[in-house]
């Protein structure tokens, strides 16, 4: 066993990971609150969206950015990862959302979230807030289309929840 360097390391890795990779996620490893879950297609949409808004700095990331956001009045879409252990760390996002009429939405992986933010840690949950910090609410033109789908998209989702949960059709 010689040394290797890490971007060899790296890349076995990644080799490793994709050629095994069906494309399958397991839903045994998700959070018990994990809903709405995103079907692929608005995953993968959502996290177009969420890279495009990275790069005009239009991101809350992590739980206490999207937590302040909330509680200041702060309008978009929150994106949470449904692989999250121990669940504790954002089973109170969901009722903040839904108090301050944001829709949120859950997509499976927090390793997906978190690549998509152009970061290498993996990400629980964020926020795109269009606009940015003291602007008028207006996603920029680069995602503005990809970001009202997502955001109808989310919001059609949230209203199923809650009116299946009031019809108590939801159980734990």
């Amino acid at each position: 066993m010689g040394k290797s360097s890490k971007r060899e390391r790296a890349s076995s890795v990644t080799m490793e990971d994709t050629e095994g990779d069906s494309g399958v996620f397991d839903a045994t490893l998700l959070a018990p609150i994990a809903h709405p879950l995103a079907d692929k297609k608005l995953t993968k949409k959502a996290l177009k969206v969420v890279k495009k808004a990275t790069k005009h700095r239009h991101i809350k990331r992590g739980v206490k950015e999207v937590v302040k956001s909330l509680r200041k009045g702060d309008k978009g879409l929150v994106i949470m990862a449904g692989n999250i252990s121990p669940v504790d760390v954002l089973s109170h996002i969901p009722v903040l959302c839904e108090d301050n009429q944001v829709p949120y939405v859950f997509v499976n992986s927090r390793e997906e979230l978190g690549g998509s933010c152009a970061t290498k840690r993996p990400t629980c949950c964020l926020m795109v807030v269009p606009g940015g910090k003291g602007s008028k609410g207006e996603a920029h033109e680069d995602y503005k289309e990809i970001y009202s789908e997502c955001f109808e998209a989310a919001k059609v989702l949230d209203q199923k929840l809650i009116a299946t949960a009031a019809a108590g059709v939801i159980t734990a």
